[in-house]
């Protein structure tokens, strides 16, 4: 009898080392405070997005790869600055086209 009762208190004394170890390994199950809706620790400049920039771009790793709605602000973010810079470029073009089509510029 004080076999048994010797060998569960050495499996208790095992257990609670064990769960204290991983206790100091792995934190205490503490977690961040989330992120408000919308907003994304994904980082990109204000204007005038860069080849370079685009290589820092780091997305946050989920479950299931990155985390959809930084990988979609992006995106939104790389539309916005393609438009505008294709509007840009039409609207040159079209000032370029006007200037060679206008009276003045004829010798």
């Amino acid at each position: 009898m004080t076999t048994a009762l010797i060998y569960l208190v050495v499996m208790l004394l095992v257990a609670a080392v064990v769960f204290l170890l991983a206790a100091v390994v792995f934190g205490r199950g503490e977690e961040l405070a989330p992120l408000p809706p919308g907003s994304s620790p994904t980082r990109l400049p204000a204007e005038d997005i860069t080849g370079e920039d685009l290589q820092d771009v780091r997305f946050q790793l989920v479950l299931r790869g990155y985390k959809m709605s930084e990988v979609d602000w992006v995106l939104r973010r790389l539309g916005v600055e393609l438009d505008e810079l294709r509007a840009r470029v039409a609207e040159l073009e079209q000032r370029e086209r006007e200037r060679e089509t206008s009276p003045e510029s004829a010798p």
